[in-house]
């Protein structure tokens, strides 16, 4: 039997490839590969790390490929250990392996390259939703309701595969050519088309259109490089050929992206020169201000901006601008959060630090950003908001930051350090959800599609006319919950009673989708939507901020 002393040496192996690889990647964070100097975005030389400081790191790394006594995934260690070493400074700097940093940058950049499809995998095949607009795939003759069964020299109808297989094997560079087999209806011929893969548009606004005669909606879900352009074609549309007035923008679940899409946006709808609209400042950044131009190109009466939970980064600096400067009224629940800026750095192996250099300021002052000195609790944010009441009740907000701020106008009392709080509540509504329709949720796109194409003699509606008139039966909610019961789960009379009403409402904004588009899914969503009613009624008053 091994004594104590013989043990010690195997309880240090067991740890000592997890402090090599802190120390490794403490010397590739500061000095990636043995760098002296970078570049940061503003152009400045920054120095990296001490002489001394890059002899010891460059000691450590000889003796681990000398002598360590397994072979090491290095790679693998390297990439580990550095997410665990920016876990000690904020949320939100992160490393971006060069796997993953061309998907990353194409969210926000607004394009990727690729085929020009949006599909679905409906059991096991993948069926063409829709193909893009002026796409590749639209211009080889690809059809909405096609089944790709064969890509390249796979067979791949009836096979386990996911969407990220799919994007994987249809996604490529620019000008390469992809064989894919169709199957089109009833014909058991699989028909060939090579697509010349493209630059494709990832569209950040989802929708503009108007509410009623007078406002209209604009839905963005994510600030990329070219959100401002698109809000602006919706914006346009509206004004000029819908006689819009007033304006409800809806950036619920947004996460964010790139501030000057946000602040452009700003500009549009200030029509004062010179209006500080955020300013960032930090440790070695300078204070910057951005401000509105004076030069917008419609005129926008009164506004509506629309946050939740999960409204985050550039969502809350415009929520927060119109806000501070009472430009209209704050519609919602208490937004993420995020007030930190991040500069990327691209490091000489195709992958990228992104690092928190400063934070972000509303035009009163107020820094939007929740504590994060405990990680944990900060992952666990939203869960608590539930737990705490927030979600349901406006009294329950934790006001982690008492210091008050004035409004520029109105001189109303507002609140920083923990996201923008709105000026109208609205709570979040769960009376209809069950464990029967959480299951069951995710099965309603397939079975909106297959039933509209299998009831196409039951549709003959314009889109106002479908809002208007069209009403899920019992027969429809009856065939759901047996599709429902086909793909495993068993009916639950109690749940699918409590549920009814969500899923009559979810159903048929799928069928609006399947018949005319996202205006068709948003038309009949809003409706139903008490965050976008209030709103109306905010709107309707001479002064919406005077809403109760």
């Amino acid at each position: 039997m091994p004594n104590q002393s013989e043990q010690r040496p195997n309880k240090i192996n067991i740890f000592l490839p997890l402090l090599l690889s802190v120390f490794l990647v403490g010397g590739m964070l500061i000095g990636f590969k043995l760098q002296t100097k970078t570049v940061a975005p503003d152009g400045e030389s920054i120095s990296i790390f001490s002489t001394s400081e890059h002899g010891r790191l460059e000691e450590l790394i000889r003796y681990i490929d000398a002598r360590y006594v397994d072979k090491v995934d290095r790679d693998k260690m390297t990439d580990s250990a550095i997410n665990a070493l920016l876990k000690q400074l904020d949320p939100h700097s992160s490393y971006i392996s060069s796997k993953d940093l061309k998907e990353v940058n194409e969210q926000l950049d607004g394009n990727f390259e690729g085929i020009g499809i949006e599909f679905m995998i409906l059991e096991d095949t993948i069926l063409v939703v829709s193909p893009i607009v002026g796409g590749p795939s639209e211009k080889v003759g690809i059809l909405a309701g096609d089944k790709i069964v064969q890509i390249e020299d796979s067979l791949i109808a009836g096979k386990d595969i996911n969407t990220r297989d799919v994007v994987n094997m249809l996604k490529g560079e620019r000008g390469s050519d992809v064989l894919v087999g169709i199957v089109r209806g009833n014909d058991p011929e699989i028909k060939k088309f090579v697509i010349t893969r493209d630059k494709i548009p990832l569209h950040s606004v989802e929708v503009g259109y108007m509410l009623d005669d007078e406002t209209g909606y604009i839905k963005i879900n994510r600030f990329s490089a070219t959100t401002y352009k698109e809000f602006m074609e919706k914006l346009e549309l509206m004004v000029e050929e819908k006689g819009m007035k007033d304006l409800v923008i809806d950036l619920r679940q947004n996460p964010g992206g790139y501030l000057n899409e946000a602040t452009n946006i700003l500009s549009q709808l200030f029509k004062e020169k010179d209006r500080l609209l955020v300013y960032t400042e930090g440790r070695t950044v300078k204070r910057s201000d951005y401000e509105s131009t004076g030069k917008p190109f419609f005129q926008v009466e009164d506004i509506a901006v629309l946050i939740d939970e999960g409204s985050a980064s550039a969502s809350e600096i415009l929520a927060g601008a119109v806000q501070d400067w009472d430009r209209g009224v704050v519609v919602g629940r208490r937004s993420f959060g995020k007030g930190l800026v991040q500069e990327q750095y691209r490091l000489k192996d195709g992958s990228a630090l992104r690092l928190t250099v400063a934070r972000y300021y509303t035009p009163t002052g107020r820094s939007i950003q929740k504590n994060y000195d405990d990680l944990d609790a900060y992952d666990k944010d939203v869960y608590e908001r539930y737990d705490s009441g927030e979600l349901y009740n406006k009294d329950s907000i934790d006001v982690v930051d008492s210091t008050q701020y004035l409004t520029k106008i109105e001189k109303r009392l507002v609140y920083g350090g923990g996201g923008i709080t709105p000026d109208i509540f609205i709570p979040l509504d769960t009376t209809g959800v069950s464990d029967y329709f959480v299951k069951v949720r995710g099965f309603i796109p397939q079975f909106a599609h297959r039933f509209v194409e299998s009831h196409k003699d039951d549709f003959n509606y314009n889109l106002k006319e479908f809002t208007g008139l069209y009403d899920v039966p019992q027969s429809t909610l009856d065939a759901f919950a047996k599709y429902a019961k086909d793909q495993g789960v068993a009916l639950d009379q109690d749940g699918f009673e409590k549920s009814k009403d969500d899923l009559k409402l979810s159903i048929k904004a799928r069928i609006g989708r399947k018949l005319h588009g996202d205006e068709g899914f948003f038309s009949v969503w809003n409706e139903q939507d008490e965050v976008v009613k209030k709103a109306l009624e905010a709107l309707a008053l001479p002064n919406p901020l005077t809403y109760k």
